[in-house]
């Protein structure tokens, strides 16, 4: 079986960025996982502030060129992607969602995904569920069930005492897994290759 990958784009604006913090660690969690299922996999990330230039230059003309060219065929050809992006105004950032409008519409079709968010206060934790995850299942992608929100707080251990963000985490991680592991050969397992055929079992009467 070839190597998995795993493409972690982080939409994070700093350097260093929570945001790319949190996509690493989702990421490392899912090649975790999948190792433990005996499948070997890599992460190649992705910082959209390192091709913001061109993702605005793409909106005006319709056309990617240069390194954001190289960045789409590599999100569009992954075995499963981490997205995550900084909240303002309790949604998803104007560099993320730009990003996404400019994939094809059904390049991310039965993609297996985990989603994955940072903001200052926990109060806004539910942006991944009515505003994130909805523009994902518009594009049909796989959304894993559990997605990530990480406060400021959740990094010193100091906000979720009852699902920590590090078991958050790996549960995550964990789905992600599950997805990419079930696709083969870039595409989703078949549930019924063991099933025979109608010429074999008449064969067998």
């Amino acid at each position: 079986m070839s190597e998995r990958t795993i493409v972690a784009v982080s939409a994070g604006l700093g350097q260093p960025s929570s945001t790319r913090l949190l996509a690493d660690r989702l990421s490392e969690a899912a090649v975790a996982e999948l190792q433990a299922r005996g499948v070997s996999a890599t992460v190649e990330n992705v910082e959209l502030r390192d091709v913001a230039h061109e993702i605005v230059n793409a909106m005006l003309t319709g056309f990617p060129t240069g390194a954001l060219r190289e960045v789409l065929e590599k999100v569009t050809a992954a075995d499963g992607l981490v997205l995550v992006t900084p909240l303002f105004t309790t949604t998803y950032s104007g560099l993320f969602k730009s990003f996404v409008d400019i994939l094809d519409k059904d390049s991310l079709t039965d993609m297996p995904i985990l989603l994955g968010a940072t903001g200052g206060t926990p109060r806004h934790s539910l942006a991944l569920e009515y505003s994130v995850r909805p523009l994902f299942t518009y594009l049909r992608a796989d959304v894993a069930t559990t997605s990530v929100f990480a406060a400021t707080d959740d990094w010193a251990g100091e906000a979720d005492t009852v699902n920590p963000l590090p078991s958050r985490i790996r549960r995550a991680g964990r789905e992600l897994a599950e997805k990419v592991a079930a696709r083969q050969n870039g595409g989703l397992a078949d549930l019924y290759d063991d099933v025979p055929s109608f010429d074999q079992m008449f064969k067998g009467l």
